[in-house]
């Protein structure tokens, strides 16, 4: 056994002369391992509210998204594009066109976002789990055209399910300058129905801003036949969806991006990032001013073992060997805290997951989900415990050397 390891291993879980110093290294090695618990810990709550907000996601779009990779529209008849019917581990594949219209009702008017879709939109996505209502998805038929509104915009129009008369919506004409002395001239203008449902992502950016027209509607509104805004598409099932993605982008070029689900919500995942690098930064600061209960402890030792140092110095062991033996003093302290932490904020994940300990209301119902979500990933497990062995390695070795001259 390497010696100043086994004089240091001694010394950690040995009485000390003065008892002060076992409650001081017992405190460091307890702060070592509340901050690793908060690293943890705070890391999986966030990757729970990613997996969170990526399974709210699902329900509207698509595994995959084909768009131009410059301007907003393309042609359907894109033989690259056509070619991609041919897939055979395509399941479904629907042509979309997405643009911003005035939506007036009753005197009430609000700026959406009009998404045009075919009629096997519903084969693509989940899009019947977040419908509420009566009626049932439906785009229109020879007599009427329908929409279907978020849920929120249906309170913002005053509307329910199901409205009265048509809702109006109007469009710029493509390519005209508008009218100011009759600006009606300088729009398109078409009106629809409700099917009797509304939808319900249950994020803002859709129930808010959103409606669902036909495709032959929303390019009829935009004044843009044959053309469309993206490509959506529904891999087979048991299809490795990333190795499709790489395939059609090679098979499509520069000319289009081939986007996955996190990739087109990529500001909102980008922030969450953002969010756990920062939080991640701060408990981190946090550990290293926990590292200096540490040091403390340290230097207290040294001085209560002078004594045994000089009786090593007689036995033959160099400086350096005596040096070693407080680095590893440190380390230890730093390692049991780091796997102590890591214990304890694992079983409370666990925990949290199985019982929902924190709650994010006082009532249930109130949100979304009823607990704060949690997700371990094995990475956020690995970077955690070196961050804490580096840092608490790094906090001793420059204390330790310089006391060691200095006391002994």
């Amino acid at each position: 056994m390497n010696f100043p390891f086994y004089i240091a291993r001694r010394y950690l879980f040995s009485k000390k002369s003065h008892h002060t110093i076992n409650i001081i290294s017992g405190i460091s090695v307890c702060g070592v391992a509340l901050a690793t618990m908060a690293l943890i810990c705070t890391m999986s709550v966030f990757n729970g509210f990613q997996d969170m907000v990526a399974s709210l996601f699902t329900a509207f779009d698509p595994q995959l998204k084909v768009v131009p990779a410059e301007g907003k529209r393309m042609l359907h008849n894109d033989p690259k594009l056509l070619d991609l019917r041919k897939d055979s581990r395509i399941e479904v594949l629907t042509e979309t066109l997405e643009d911003n219209a005035l939506l007036s009702y009753g005197g009430r008017q609000a700026i959406v976002t009009m998404k045009g879709v075919e009629k096997n939109f519903e084969e693509l996505t989940d899009i019947d789990n977040i419908l509420y209502g009566e009626g049932r998805f439906e785009l229109g038929d020879d007599l009427m055209k329908y929409g279907i509104l978020g849920i929120h915009l249906t309170r913002t129009m005053g509307v329910g399910a199901s409205f009265e008369n048509p809702m109006v919506v109007y469009a710029p004409k493509k390519g005209e300058r508008i009218n100011m002395g009759n600006p009606a001239t300088s729009f398109n203008q078409d009106e629809f129905q409700s099917p009797g449902v509304v939808f319900a992502v249950m994020q803002d950016k859709y129930d808010s801003h959103y409606v669902l027209v036909s495709l032959d509607f929303a390019q009829r509104l935009f004044g843009s036949p044959g053309e469309m805004t993206a490509l959506e598409i529904r891999c087979k099932d048991g299809v490795n969806v990333n190795a499709v993605k790489r395939d059609l982008q090679k098979k499509l070029g520069k000319g289009y991006k081939v986007m996955d689900q996190y990739e087109q919500q990529s500001d909102v995942f980008r922030i969450m990032e953002v969010e756990k690098l920062l939080s991640y930064l701060f408990l981190t600061f946090i550990l290293v001013v926990a590292c200096f209960n540490i040091i403390g402890s340290l230097s207290m030792l040294i001085i209560d073992k002078k004594a045994d140092v000089q009786t090593l110095r007689n036995l033959g062991a160099s400086d350096d060997q005596i040096c070693k033996i407080f680095l590893f003093e440190g380390r230890m302290i730093s390692t049991i805290g780091a796997v102590l932490g890591l214990v304890v904020g694992l079983l409370f994940c666990w925990g949290q997951m199985k019982f929902g300990w924190l709650k994010l209301g006082q009532e249930s119902g109130n949100f979304i989900i009823d607990s704060y979500p949690v997700s371990v990933h094995f990475w956020d497990i690995v970077i955690v415990f070196v961050t804490v062995v580096v840092v608490g390695y790094l906090s001793v070795w420059y204390p330790v050397r310089y006391l060691s001259r200095r006391l002994l």
